[in-house]
């Protein structure tokens, strides 16, 4: 089977598919033949067997010179461009009309013949003579996404050009130079008071920021936002939402809205006795019950929807000026009105509405109209509090995920953006021997770049509009991802390239226009060029405690760099608490990291005591260069029990523990007090 190999080998790297990785102890582990036949044919290659292999790399190799150009071009500070077109030798008398289309709404216009052009090379393909010359395209372009077409007499082509700005947006683009900043994190669902139902909404996070903004604190973190399945399916991990472009309406605050105040049925509903028992139990639980909270959540807020529909005001005015701006919404509410109508995932109905036809009948017209007034009513709530922060001069810090649910509205709709028949994941480490399979169907590398990254710079989007941080999960996934094809064990997935550059270029351009900070999720089997790419690109990398340690007793940890957040830990850790109280899961030595701390001035004498060596290491992060700080809120309180235990598939209740502290306990507690003032001072 060498020669098999060979060609199958040979057929994967021109399908941006690596066949092999260095693994977490630096060996070199080659993919299995039937893992890379997988991948590529998931990526679309006419390949069923090793015996197909010649056919599919001739098509392969054709597919290349038949497309004139790469679909997708990018222009660093203004620079020129230059393409490289593939054309046939008989082509090189033409004419061809070239349109360059501004994302501002002008154009200019050339026409250039492709015989005049610089040569780069000629090759010979499947019998026919082609050449690569080279189209040069004018400097100084305004920053932006522009489209250039060309018209030859036998095709016409488009490609995107993006401008866009080497250097993402950073606290030294901004009025705050020099500053250091701090923030605090907590999940919104995790986030409690004593008025909130049985779990955060947009209400307590708007009271968090405040309380946050009197400390001197300059934003507020939280999980994901994003819609999610909450009843048939369920799936309440915000790290598989239903999509990435619309909000989840389990944080919407129902006494905030206009129908509560204004229609006495709505508030007839709220205080009966049932309603109210039911709130009271809720509220008293340690975990958040998703089922019994959404459920009351959802009859009060359809009461809200009647009573919207059925008015006679603005509401409904602004409402259609809204869907005018936001035409997917209206599809968005339609898909869930027929995953509720059928009781079904979208892969399970017919073939027309599998396809992404919906008529009437499809779905329950009350479900459509709910879906619409809560996405516009979340957007709302999530936009006021945004501006009240900003006004204040802080932030939200919200989490862009990696993916989108299987069975959600994005797969659905944007079907030929993403391959369902691979799943995001991650290679065998020393936690997960057998690697990692998240479910998430991954990201088409060639089908994004020939829609011009629509999709994912409509999700950016709907992300920048709120927060002034960003957190990028997975960053490594703009470099290449790890693909675990459908029917074969995560530890047998393989790794596939994306164009990292056009993804570094959106982001830049899309954080200057937003000014919004970028934080890339960098940790665990990172190669160096990631960070190397991130550095040049101003996005921040995550520096982690426990990630940091080197086992030299003189420089027991590394220092963090200007270019970062730091943190003691993240969602998907223990807390610093049970870091340090678990031999088995603490990273670091009991003698050694007291004595380091003393040394930095941050501990009076070398102690093993928890709280003490708590906040010496929180200051000694407050104290560095990181031009960010996270302070995770329940560390404050030493909590031992994490948010999120990653694999423990059912044996521990991911995403659904409640601060042990609400909201009114903790911000007036003396001792979280004290040490978030200590944090500000030494950020000042």
């Amino acid at each position: 089977m060498e020669k098999e190999i060979r060609l199958l080998h040979r057929l994967c790297r021109l399908y941006g598919i690596e066949t092999g990785y260095l693994d977490i102890d630096g060996h070199r582990r080659l993919a299995a033949p039937d893992s890379l036949l997988a991948a590529v044919r998931a990526l679309g290659a006419p390949l069923m067997g090793l015996s197909g292999l010649p056919g599919a790399l001739r098509e392969r190799i054709r597919e290349h010179w038949d497309r004139l150009s790469e679909p997708v071009a990018v222009s660093w500070d203004k620079k020129p461009v230059h393409l490289e077109l593939r054309l046939p030798l008989s082509w090189r008398e033409y004419i061809a009309d070239c349109r360059m289309e501004l994302e501002n709404g002008g154009v200019a216009r050339w026409v250039c013949r492709p015989g005049d052009l610089q040569l780069l090379k000629s090759a010979s393909v499947e019998g026919m003579d082609y050449e690569v010359r080279r189209l040069s395209l004018p400097s100084g372009l305004p920053w932006g996404y522009h489209r250039l077409t060309l018209d030859l007499p036998a095709r016409r082509h488009e490609v995107l050009i993006i401008c866009a700005p080497r250097r993402a947006f950073t606290l030294a683009s901004s009025s705050m130079t020099g500053h250091r900043v701090w923030g605090c994190f907590l999940p919104l669902y995790a986030l409690h008071s004593s008025r909130s139902p049985g779990a955060g909404d947009f209400t307590d996070l708007d009271a968090l920021l405040s309380w946050v903004r009197d400390l001197g604190g300059g934003f507020v973190g939280t999980l994901p936002l994003l819609a999610a399945f909450l009843d048939q399916p369920f799936s309440p991990s915000p790290y598989e939402p239903v999509s990435r472009l619309f909000w989840n309406e389990f944080y919407i605050d129902v006494e905030q809205t206009e129908e509560f105040k204004n229609s006495p049925k709505v508030r007839e509903l709220f205080n009966s006795p049932a309603v109210q028992e039911e709130f009271a139990r809720l509220r008293s639980t340690p975990l958040v019950d998703y089922h019994r909270t959404m459920a009351v959540k959802r009859k009060l807020l359809e009461y809200c929807a009647e009573a919207f529909f059925a008015a006679n005001s603005g509401g409904q005015e602004a409402l259609q000026r809204w869907l005018t701006k936001n035409p997917a919404a209206r599809d968005y509410a339609r898909f869930r009105g027929a995953v509720e109508k059928r009781r079904t995932v979208w892969t399970d109905w017919p073939g027309p509405m599998r396809d992404g036809i919906l008529r009437e009948g499809d779905y329950d017209p009350a479900a459509e109209r709910y879906h619409l007034y809560v996405q516009w009513l979340a957007q709302q709530q999530l936009r006021d509090l945004s501006a009240r922060a900003r006004r204040n001069g802080q932030n939200l810090y919200l989490d862009f995920p990696l993916g989108v649910h299987r069975h959600g509205y994005d797969v659905w709709r944007e079907r030929t953006a993403f391959v369902p028949e691979a799943s995001a994941g991650a290679p065998p480490d020393a936690f997960f021997s057998g690697g990692q399979n998240w479910g998430l169907p991954p990201l088409h590398p060639e089908r994004i770049r020939v829609q011009g990254y629509r999709y994912y710079i409509t999700g950016l989007r709907n992300h920048l509009q709120y927060s002034g941080i960003l957190r990028l999960d997975h960053i490594m996934g703009l470099h290449r991802l790890f693909w675990v094809p459908g029917g074969l064990p995560a530890g047998e997935g393989v790794y596939v390239r994306y164009n990292a550059a056009e993804f570094y270029a959106v982001l830049a351009l899309e954080s200057h226009r937003y000014q919004a900070l970028l934080v890339g999720e960098d940790l665990g089997l990172v190669p160096g060029s990631v960070r190397t790419a991130m550095a040049r690109h101003n996005v921040y990398r995550m520096y982690v405690l426990p990630f940091e340690y080197t086992r030299e007793p003189r420089k027991l940890l590394r220092d963090a760099p200007a270019g970062a957040l730091a943190s003691l830990n993240t969602h998907d850790m223990p807390p610093f608490a049970s870091f340090w109280l678990d031999k088995g899961k603490r990273p670091f030595d009991r003698a050694a990291l007291p004595v380091f701390l003393y040394h930095r001035g941050r501990l009076k004498v070398p102690t093993n005591n928890l709280k003490a060596v708590f906040r010496a290491c929180l200051e000694h992060l407050a104290a560095s260069r990181a031009e960010v700080l996270l302070v995770n809120l329940e560390d404050l309180w030493l909590e031992t029990e994490p948010q999120n235990v990653p694999g423990a598939t059912g044996a521990y209740p991911n995403w659904r523990r409640k601060a042990r502290l609400a909201l009114e306990e903790f911000s007036q507690n003396r001792e979280v007090l004290e040490e978030l003032q200590k944090i500000n001072g030494l950020r000042r």
